[in-house]
């Protein structure tokens, strides 16, 4: 029987096991632990930002920055082509979502695009890093939001680590979204993020955390004897101590587990440039790609589908990420959104297909999957 490939496997090590085991034997602070300022604090350092406040998730983060930025109503430019919660963290904060069109070279948004998009309605613009790659044009991203005097909010949770032109995705706009969830470059199991160099925001995203308390630095609600004040209203959206601590532990490997990403990323671009049916998204000049997915692209809707039944039936394990938000049966109903609205996102999206990724991955895994998807075509 041929070995089964999933999508994805988790990287951890006996550090991980510790450090979690720590903190459930210290038999106290599961939750509002010293751990979550400690992570935060290393979080802030590795992306050299003075501030990082941690979340249950990456949506209750990408939610709560919007808040933070009073973005409640009004317009927010964001891509179609991402994860559900960039665009559904707009409509739960009371904004509506637009969408724009994105570019070939790394799935991000189109610059050009925005600016057609951009009223005086608009509020702020999510560009979103795609699959271990940095948005090619985050920086002129930053300029245009400059100059129509808007915010810029990236959602990086899936490009931790990744650089253009030296500097972290993640740390170009006003503030950045880091996701931890299972697939995510390190992993709390569930967990996110907001770096920020902005004080008020920083204090704003604390109260909104967790339930507009006011609570002193270095003190915590469960181990005070003092009566809380509450100033605004505000949310249960900590991240759990053991989420923390694992954290923290997966943050030293940083470093390795870039490097091992990026050597089994190579490996597939190397072999699978040398197919001619299918286009790969190679690595921009200039920038650092840590490989969270590993995409490739097909010539139409018909040939995806069939090479992703060819896999499956060998073993392998594909995904589409992603396919349009604007089309999915809520956008549709409640802002009237159908096929045709943005065409190189749809297009794109019909002929997009993730291939399994693994940092347990030996050449001959990799060599059995590029292997199968050349039979396919011979």
């Amino acid at each position: 029987m041929a070995k089964k490939y999933p999508l994805f496997d988790i990287y951890w090590d006996k550090e991980d096991i510790q450090m979690v085991t720590h903190i459930i034997k210290r038999g106290s602070y599961w939750a509002a632990g010293p751990e979550i300022q400690e992570f935060e604090k290393k979080l802030s350092k590795y992306f050299n930002t003075k501030y990082v406040v941690t979340f249950n998730s990456g949506t209750s983060a990408l939610y709560s920055v919007l808040l933070a930025y009073e973005i409640t109503s009004g317009e927010v430019i964001v891509p179609s082509m991402s994860f559900i919660s960039t665009a559904n963290a707009v409509i739960l904060a009371g904004a509506k979502p637009v969408f724009a069109e994105i570019e070939k070279e790394t799935i991000g948004l189109d610059p050009e695009d925005v600016k057609k998009k951009i009223t005086d309605k608009t509020k702020a613009i999510i560009p979103m890093h795609y699959g271990g790659k940095v948005c090619k044009n985050i920086e002129v991203l930053r300029e245009i939001a400059d100059e129509h005097g808007l915010i810029l909010i990236e959602d990086n949770a899936e490009s931790f680590g990744a650089k253009i032109n030296d500097k972290f995705a993640g740390t170009i706009g006003h503030a950045g979204m880091l996701s931890f969830c299972q697939n995510k470059i390190i992993t709390t199991g569930e967990g996110g993020a907001i770096c920020t160099n902005d004080e008020k925001i920083y204090e704003k995203l604390l109260l909104i955390r967790s339930h507009g308390r006011v609570e002193k630095p270095g003190t915590d609600y469960f181990s005070n004897i003092n009566v809380s004040d509450y100033i605004q209203v505000g949310y249960n959206y900590r991240m759990p101590t053991m989420c923390a601590a694992l954290g923290i532990s997966q943050l030293k490997k940083i470093e390795k587990i870039i490097e091992l990403r990026r050597k089994r990323g190579k490996y597939y671009d190397e072999n699978l440039k040398e197919i001619p049916k299918i286009d790969i998204i190679p690595e921009l000049i200039g920038s650092r790609t840590v490989y969270q997915l590993y995409s490739i692209l097909l010539k139409n809707l018909e040939k995806r589908s069939k090479l992703q039944n060819y896999l499956l039936k060998n073993g392998i394990f594909t995904k589409i990420y992603f396919e349009p938000i604007h089309l999915k049966t809520f956008y549709r109903k409640k802002f009237g959104y159908h096929e045709g609205n943005l065409p190189i996102t749809e297009s794109l999206s019909s002929r997009i297909l993730t291939l399994p990724f693994s940092l347990l991955f030996k050449d001959e895994d990799q060599d059995y999957i590029i292997n199968t998807i050349k039979n396919f075509f011979n």
